[in-house]
């Protein structure tokens, strides 16, 4: 039996509907005054997790889950949104959410097994970086002591930035923190004093002094699910060119629905790479465009399997690797590398391809600092 307790916010005139979906005995108990804190008491000890869920409606049909938290016996406050959120960034809240996927249903062993990982929480920006931001951020840079591997390149000012290496784009993460007057996250010294700005060192990271950073694998799975679980996609089970910018191949076919079939018709101009402008297509649950296909995005892990290396509380990966991660799918890629568990896509981090990685690229996020 479940445990239903309902309430609503206002946010940018748009009113949005929460409510927990939990054992017997619990409920919202209170909302702050903007409707970014919520608390609510669980009487039952039994279960693993609550479910908050939101909606634009009370329509059962538009009710998804937004984020899970343990169940406890004791009031718990739960951030879950915020209106003051840096621009062109979306709150994600913080939470436990299962990772990955199980063993039978996994394309390839990295992808399992399906598991519990509790993120806090972070700003991720709305869109991948275009070709305009890599410019201007790039363009300080380079005259402010940074030295960067490869200029970058963008088809167009409103497509994503390509052609960029893992520490290019770290290095461009610290530039855009100073030249915006942030605290940095990577430094070259353990003890954080020297910043990052040339080179190709594993900085040492300062996690939580809420710069621009790469986001972890965790914390970029949880932002593609888009607060739903179980789903294939960030928007849902089945895939078309009307969803995403990638590859159609009818092997695929079982979720893959596009016709025709082949790179994304409004977008193969003879010309690669064949991206497309950032935020062409409907956003996620969280409101964030492109996680899957257009450009593969960095992230901060080095490649690995979940266990035994992955802890639970904001897993950051392997302490060493070879390959640094990539995650969403791109214009280069078939519908399965889109899929929001894909583990497929892995590089050097000091690969500088060509026009062979004209589909890397990458987006920021900033740790918040108030759960």
């Amino acid at each position: 039996m479940l445990s239903l307790g309902l309430v609503s916010a206002v946010y940018a005139h748009e009113k949005i509907f929460y409510r927990i979906v939990s054992p017997v005995g619990s409920g919202i108990t209170a909302l702050s005054a903007d409707g970014a804190v919520i608390a609510w008491t669980n009487a039952a000890t039994d279960a693993v997790t609550c479910a908050v869920q939101r909606a634009s409606s009370l329509a059962p049909a538009d009710w998804r889950d937004f984020v899970r938290h343990e169940a406890t016996n004791t009031a718990v406050r739960l951030r879950l949104g915020d209106r003051a959120a840096p621009a062109d960034m979306v709150y994600i809240p913080a939470g436990s959410f299962e990772m990955g996927i199980d063993e039978g249903a996994a394309y390839n062993p990295s992808e399992a097994p399906l598991h519990w990982v509790y993120v806090s929480a972070f700003y991720m920006a709305q869109t991948e970086v275009t070709w305009a931001q890599w410019r201007a951020v790039y363009d300080w840079a380079v005259t402010n002591g940074y030295t960067f591997t490869n200029a970058g390149g963008g088809k167009a000012a409103d497509h994503p930035a390509h052609t960029l290496n893992w520490f290019d784009a770290i290095k461009w993460c610290n530039a855009r923190s100073e030249m915006e007057g942030l605290p940095v996250c990577y430094f070259t010294n353990v003890t954080q004093t020297l910043v990052y700005r040339s080179g190709q060192a594993v900085p040492s990271v300062a996690w939580r002094t809420g710069g621009y950073r790469l986001p972890t694998e965790a914390e970029w799975e949880k932002a593609a699910r888009g607060g739903p679980a179980g789903l294939r996609f960030p928007h849902g089970d089945t895939i078309t060119h009307a969803d995403a910018n990638f590859y159609s191949d009818a092997k695929y076919a079982n979720y893959d629905f596009s016709d025709p079939r082949g790179y994304h018709p409004a977008y193969n101009d003879g010309v690669p790479p064949y991206t497309s402008p950032v935020g062409s297509f409907a956003p996620n649950g969280f409101g964030l465009y492109d996680m899957g296909g257009n450009i593969l995005e960095w992230c901060w892990d080095w490649s690995g399997s979940y266990y035994p290396v992955s802890p639970y509380l904001d897993p950051r990966g392997p302490d060493t690797g070879s390959f640094r991660v990539l995650r969403g799918g791109s214009w280069l890629r078939d519908a399965s590398c889109l899929r929001v568990v894909d583990r497929n896509n892995t590089a050097n981090p000091t690969y500088n391809g060509g026009a062979s990685n004209r589909h890397f690229g990458f987006r920021v996020v900033r740790s918040a600092t108030e759960e």
